[in-house]
């Protein structure tokens, strides 16, 4: 293996799946110590150990200890989201006039959507692993998908690449390229639960920013009707770092809709860059988190639904608000959606994003 000495990579096995697909797990570690560790199923980030303000490395991702798990009980636990990530309304759209219906797998108040990619999405699905090796930036993990044509009811052979980088400076780097040879429609993402007191509590105490002026206001089945609203005066502006728990249980309709935060943030800052979208501070731990993306929105997730039903790594019970999720994206239902940034990718374009996840110490 070239690069540095320090970078590490190592594979194990996993488990199988009931079909018996194996299913392996990547260890990355950088020059600092950093961990990450990650399945080829659903290529979910199963642990994220990063230091806090004394330098004790801990795992700041909720996950569970088993592959059965994962396979069985997983609300999304740190994996790769598609092909559409977030809610398509009443689970079709149509290109050039061609309606498409795709699976309904949510049902919030009899308002029926497609959710994260369908019934088998990609956070259900064994990745090859192109390469596993140190890079420049740090130890890397190559992983690609082939979803065929009228997969869960997408038009089009897409190919993935989706690379993790465990940076030097302490980040969780994924870069995502696409190409198909049917106009189809794409929105990927991460969507990793983050806790930065290692789950020891809940997040209400965790500082958030968001950088974005407005917001996509949702129905009572959390589908944006397609306003963008401005935060102002309301609960969800996070210009200036705030508590969690400060404004979630205001009389709210929108957090009513959400149960809390569960909403898509238009960004201020869209200029086809890798910026910096949000951020999440432990006073605690004195963790930081730093979200940057080249997408125009961000879905940020309070961790609502959680109820207690999950027992997670080393026993920890989580409970609801202990976990939070930053998802860069296009906006929610953008195939229905004309006035939103297309999600609609041709052949001969290649699809590319980035999401960087920040590890610092205040």
């Amino acid at each position: 293996m070239e690069g540095s000495k320090s970078q590490g990579i190592v594979k194990a096995p996993y488990g199988a799946l009931k079909d018996g697909t194996a299913v392996d797990i990547y260890t990355l570690t950088n020059g600092n110590g950093a961990i990450a560790k990650i399945l080829t199923y659903g290529g979910i980030v199963t642990e994220l150990h990063v230091p806090d303000r004394d330098g004790e490395l801990g795992d700041v991702v909720l996950g569970f200890d088993n592959l059965e798990d994962y396979v069985e009980k997983s609300p999304y636990f740190g994996c790769l989201v598609g092909r559409c990530g977030n809610r398509t309304a009443n689970g079709k759209f149509k290109i050039d006039d061609v309606e498409y219906s795709l699976a309904i797998n949510n049902t919030p108040d009899d308002q029926p959507c497609s959710l994260h990619g369908g019934l088998v999405g990609f956070d259900k699905r064994v990745w090859s692993v192109d390469a596993a090796e140190a890079g420049e930036e740090g130890p890397r993990l190559i992983l690609s998908l082939l979803s065929k044509d009228m997969d869960e009811g997408f038009p089009g052979n897409l190919s993935v690449v989706a690379t993790y980088t465990l940076t030097e400076s302490n980040a969780l780097k994924l870069t995502y390229r696409a190409t198909t040879d049917k106009r189809t429609v794409i929105n990927l993402t991460q969507h990793s639960y983050f806790n930065l007191n290692e789950a020891s509590d809940t997040v209400l105490d965790h500082e958030v920013m968001i950088a974005a002026d407005r917001y996509t206001p949702v129905n009572s089945g959390q589908i944006p009707t397609g306003e963008l609203a401005t935060v102002k005066d309301t609960p969800l502006d996070f210009n200036t770092p705030t508590r969690i728990g400060a404004r979630i249980n205001d009389d709210n309709e929108q957090l009513a809709f959400g149960g809390g935060y569960d909403h898509n943030w238009v960004m201020t800052k869209q200029d086809g860059n890798v910026n910096l979208q949000c951020s999440a501070t432990d006073p605690k731990t004195g963790r930081k988190l730093e979200v940057l993306s080249d997408e125009p929105g961000v879905q940020f997730y309070s961790g609502n639904f959680l109820d207690g039903s999950l027992t997670g790594k080393n026993g920890i019970v989580y409970n609801q608000r202990y976990a939070l999720c930053f998802e860069p994206q296009h906006y929610p239902d953008s195939a229905n959606q004309p006035d939103f940034p297309s999600v609609i990718l041709s052949p001969g374009e290649t699809f590319e994003s980035t999401i960087i996840y920040r590890f610092s110490v205040v």
